[in-house]
């Protein structure tokens, strides 16, 4: 069991940040420790049930997950899978973890003081949490977009290009400017104004310019938590488009409170509640059950989530 105190960060030797290639590192899996990364079994939840008749080895999976705020337990016992090129939604009441869950697997967690976390998780059958596993090339392979736009006070130009150089991208740098705000759906928009500052655009384009931010280190995988949340419809749908189009080459991973959204977005969908001891009223997040989208929302196997995705509660 891995068991990490933030207050006490590891010390241990790191591993060795490579610079960045033109090749994108969501065509072939790397490891973290620089070997060819093992296939990794078929995780069980043990909390919970998981999408039946998967084959294909996970990007994800986590075992006995328990993450820890001081001594207050945020969630507990998670185990499950998350698939490759699939929208996997994370759905649940407000408090039961659903964005602790999701920090989880960047190590972003470890920036709030006196988190802990216990368990695994696994990024193509490497533990992430392992003492000789650097947090920053962690980050680099699992990239993040937040609730609300977060741009640089740098150009449009700048905000993409930041993380491509700290990275040491010997490649052409205006050719993968342009790629990243293509992928992200904004390069027809902003292709005149690259010299304008980040903080001119509209929401709904920082929001897509941060998507192109973080794309633009060629991650494996975008975790999203509720990107769509401050933003208005129009730019709602669009980031919802941009998130099928991205499917293709990025495994992603949304929080979201907005059950129509998870219904319209997602191939795979994890139920988080909040289960609450009696005795001294604390309270958890569990995951109760994961399927495929259609099954969670017309054929749940818990009542628990049949009550949620109905509104019955939440």
């Amino acid at each position: 069991m891995t068991n990490v105190d933030v207050q006490n960060p590891v010390t241990s030797t790191l591993v060795r940040e490579e610079p960045m290639s033109e090749e994108s590192s969501a065509e072939t899996a790397t490891s973290l420790t620089g070997q060819t990364a093992p296939p990794v079994p078929e995780v069980r939840a043990s909390t919970g049930s998981q999408p039946a008749g998967k084959t294909e080895p996970p990007v994800f999976s986590t075992r006995n997950l328990d993450v820890y705020y001081g001594k207050a337990i945020a969630v507990k016992g998670i185990n499950m899978d998350i698939r490759p090129r699939r929208i996997t939604a994370i759905i649940g009441p407000s408090g039961c973890g659903k964005s602790t869950l999701i920090r989880c697997f960047n190590r972003m967690n470890e920036l709030i003081p006196g988190a802990k976390v216990s368990g695994e998780v696994l990024y193509h059958g490497e533990n992430i949490y392992a003492p000789e596993v650097n947090p920053v090339v962690v980050r680099r392979h699992i990239g993040m977009v937040f609730q609300r736009p977060n741009p640089f006070p740098k150009t449009i130009y700048d905000n993409i290009a930041f993380g491509a150089r700290i990275n040491g991208y010997k490649g052409d740098m205006d050719e993968l400017v342009e790629r990243s705000l293509r992928r992200a759906a904004l390069w027809d928009e902003v292709k005149t104004e690259l010299k304008k500052s980040a903080l001119d655009l509209s929401g709904g384009q920082q929001q897509r310019l941060c998507i192109a931010r973080a794309i633009a280190v060629e991650p494996d995988v975008i975790l999203m938590d509720e990107p769509a949340s401050a933003l208005d419809p129009i730019s709602t749908v669009r980031i919802e488009d941009l998130m099928q189009e991205l499917k293709q080459d990025y495994s992603i991973v949304i929080v979201t409170h907005n059950m129509q959204q998870a219904a319209r977005v997602s191939d795979e969908t994890a139920f988080l509640y909040t289960e609450v001891d009696e005795e001294t009223s604390s309270r958890w997040g569990i995951l109760v059950e994961m399927d495929a989208t259609s099954q969670i929302f017309t054929k749940p196997t818990d009542k628990r989530t049949e009550d949620y995705v109905s509104g019955r509660f939440g």
